[in-house]
């Protein structure tokens, strides 16, 4: 491990996110196969991001089997000089059956040196990059050894294949420990009006104490605020709406994304979909100052009870 590796967490992980640019609203690119565009069409849709000053990218490498960081790839070969502005976040852990790193007969976590150290490479290639500003593990391992991820980040961040290194749907607890033998940039979770147990967890109060600030994901219940069938959802829209006038927004979207940023962890907002008005969204959302009060209606009308 490097010389600082028992400094204090808070000094090693500080700002993190920010040091390496990473913009406050994230891209999401899991879904870019289901968008079912060429490699100029998503070129341009990089480039408008840019433009509104989305800067950072977020893949995995099962994201499409891989086809997904492919597809990027290709795209930045059309205009080179988008890299150097732009900041790629990447994930591996997950190995699913079929998966392209190899065949395997049970899904199953891998966070040994070894594969972590092999994801990053395949990454690397597929995206015609020679580094990742921030690589994430997916998801826990059971079988983790702490001390083998921490070698394999530290080694990586030597050569130059990363910039930084974080997590991605850990615990707490999970976090905590391997924080306490690597720095940490992240942790990648989900979280909105639907899936309130980061709150209820204390995972937003840990990370702030430890100066790390999470990427949120998934901030719209994975399309459930809008359904039509759905009492909670109908009921939180209501509340949003008349937030969005009294705030003048856009789109009852952008208080949801308000409501996210208002958190004193200070987070990072993936968003993932084609339109770039969602991506003006989120941004509007940045910018909106929500009052307590209203902040905790949201709470409420998302609870479907009043705050205890």
């Amino acid at each position: 491990m490097n010389e600082d590796a028992h400094a204090p967490a808070e000094k090693r992980t500080l700002d993190t996110l920010a040091a390496i640019g990473c913009s406050k609203v994230v891209a999401g690119m899991w879904r870019v196969r289901e968008w079912n565009i060429s490699a100029a069409e998503l070129n341009r849709y990089v480039q408008e991001s840019m433009a509104l000053g989305v800067t950072t990218f977020d893949h995995a490498d099962i994201y499409g089997g891989g086809e997904v960081e492919a597809l990027f790839g290709d795209a930045l070969t059309q205009t080179p000089s988008l890299r150097d502005r732009m900041q790629i976040v990447s994930k591996a852990g997950i190995r699913p059956r079929g998966s392209s790193a190899g065949a395997v007969g049970v899904k199953h976590y891998d966070t040994s040196r070894a594969y972590l150290q092999a994801a990053v490479e395949r990454s690397l290639q597929r995206l015609k990059t020679d580094h990742l500003d921030l690589f994430l593990i997916h998801r826990p391992d059971y079988l983790a050894d702490n001390d083998e991820i921490a070698d394999a980040a530290e080694s990586l961040i030597r050569q130059g294949k990363i910039r930084a290194f974080g997590v991605s749907n850990f615990t707490t607890r999970q976090f905590d420990s391997l924080r306490a033998k690597v720095a940490l940039a992240t942790n990648q979770i989900e979280f909105s009006p639907f899936e309130l147990q980061a709150l209820d967890d204390d995972v937003f109060t840990a990370l702030s104490s430890a100066a790390v600030s999470p990427m949120i994901w998934s901030a719209l219940g994975g399309g459930r605020l809008f359904s039509e069938t759905d009492e909670l959802a109908l009921l939180l829209r209501r509340e949003l709406i008349t937030l969005a006038e009294k705030y003048n927004a856009s789109s009852l979207v952008s208080i949801v994304y308000a409501w996210i940023f208002t958190l004193p962890c200070a987070p990072y907002l993936l968003v993932g979909s084609r339109r770039v008005e969602s991506l003006q969204q989120a941004l509007e959302g940045l910018r909106i100052r929500l009052s307590r009060e209203d902040w905790y209606a949201i709470l409420e009308a998302a609870r479907g009870k009043p705050v205890p």
